[in-house]
């Protein structure tokens, strides 16, 4: 008789292209032949959700109203019995949050939670620290995808230090492989002409991003006569795309920046860019500047959260501080204007996102995770996933 594979539920707000959604549909993808990989959003599907689901992936949809959705979390805790879940994986706070409330209707299941960064607040009272510890159970498991964003977890959540791991980020970076073939052919098809400075910024527009700054950034470095010539390419889409573009028509720099929206072949963009920029105003390990650094581009960006677990400052590229555009145009001129800086620095980077950022090594944590806490349950009387039944045959 064929056993039932282990199920995964992956738990997220929703599955837009952002950073940890991304990564949630990553690792179900790699895992989807050893565990039964599903999806529930709690508040609206996405395009990423679409993708999945044309690739006969479960998505389900709860339809989360403000506020503590008590009808949310029951239809949560349905949906982990009717599917038989052995495994939640809730990507950030709020999913964990539900997750854990849907505990309280019945449902026996252990939670990892990732927290991909945020904005922690400033103060959290004492309760709210006591009501963490006790929505963690004994097998849950939490995790951090940097050194900052767990201390966040510790200090501004109150989750016992011994308890919260820090798993890297990491990407796919079999499409980084190789020499740089079509890169003069992309420039063409942006119009980019073979002595212009192209500068890429990849994320999504948002206000966390801050795009404006790019902006300004941009406007400061063409202001200099030896960067004239320094074009930004913006690549995602988001609720601050029509405010950017009126800024970037009120500054006249229209003739200076591409918006392409969403792309589907971001490394064969990165590979024909001189540069990556970063303005964010937080960050917890952001995807793009590794893709940037696989793609062999020395990075500019803002010193927040853990760009500064990514970016070895000096080495694969400089920091400035946040909203600092006048320092984010220095760094970029500095390496516009000597080729060897960012030739030693972009080889330093790809380097560096081989040996700690890749997705192989991500990917393995987490299957190592799945494979623990499910052995877990099955030994205090849960549902007994296929590789343990598998071993006992």
């Amino acid at each position: 008789m064929v056993k039932p594979k282990t199920t995964v539920c992956q738990v997220l707000f929703t599955l837009t292209l952002g950073g940890a959604e991304v990564l949630a549909a990553r690792i179900a993808r790699r895992l989807s032949g050893q565990y039964r990989m599903i999806f529930a959003c709690l508040e609206e599907l996405g395009p990423l959700g679409e993708q999945l689901r044309a690739d006969d992936f479960e998505v389900h949809v709860l339809a989360r109203r403000p506020g503590i959705d008590w009808r949310c979390a029951r239809s949560l805790t349905n949906l982990l019995h009717c599917e038989r879940v052995d495994v939640v994986h809730a990507h950030q706070y709020g999913p964990f949050f539900y997750s854990a409330l849907a505990r309280q209707f019945g449902v026996r299941v252990p939670i990892v939670l990732t927290e991909h960064g945020r904005e922690f607040p400033d103060n959290t009272s004492r309760t709210h620290h006591i009501a963490n510890r006790l929505l963690l159970r004994r097998h849950d498991r939490v995790a951090g995808v940097g050194s900052e964003v767990r201390r966040g977890l510790i200090d501004k959540e109150g989750f016992p230090a011994g308890r919260v791991e820090v798993i890297y980020n990491g990407i796919d970076l079999s499409p980084y492989e190789g020499a740089v073939s079509d890169r003069e052919v992309v420039r063409r098809e942006l119009g980019v002409a073979p002595g212009d400075l192209l500068i890429a910024q990849i994320a999504r527009l948002v206000a966390i991003k801050d795009h404006a700054t790019a902006v300004r950034t941009l406007e400061q470095l063409v202001r200099i006569q030896s960067a004239r010539n320094a074009r930004l390419v913006i690549v995602g889409d988001g609720p601050e795309a029509e405010r950017i573009r009126a800024i970037i028509r009120d500054r006249g720099l229209d003739p200076h920046v591409l918006m392409l929206g969403r792309r589907q072949d971001v490394p064969r963009l990165l590979r024909a860019a001189d540069l990556a920029l970063l303005t964010s105003l937080s960050e917890g390990i952001p995807l793009s500047l590794i893709e940037a650094m696989a793609a062999g581009l020395p990075v500019v960006a803002t010193r927040v959260g853990g760009v500064s677990e990514v970016v070895e400052e000096g080495r694969t590229g400089f920091l400035a501080p946040s909203g600092d555009h006048e320092a984010l145009a220095d760094h970029l001129l500095r390496l516009a204007e000597d080729q060897e800086l960012c030739t030693r620095m972009g080889r330093a980077g790809r380097t560096r996102a081989w040996e700690r950022f890749s997705e192989d090594r991500m990917v393995a944590e987490y299957e190592q995770i799945y494979r623990e806490i499910a052995g877990r349950r099955a030994a205090a009387g849960g549902r007994q996933p296929e590789f343990l039944a598998a071993q006992g045959a």
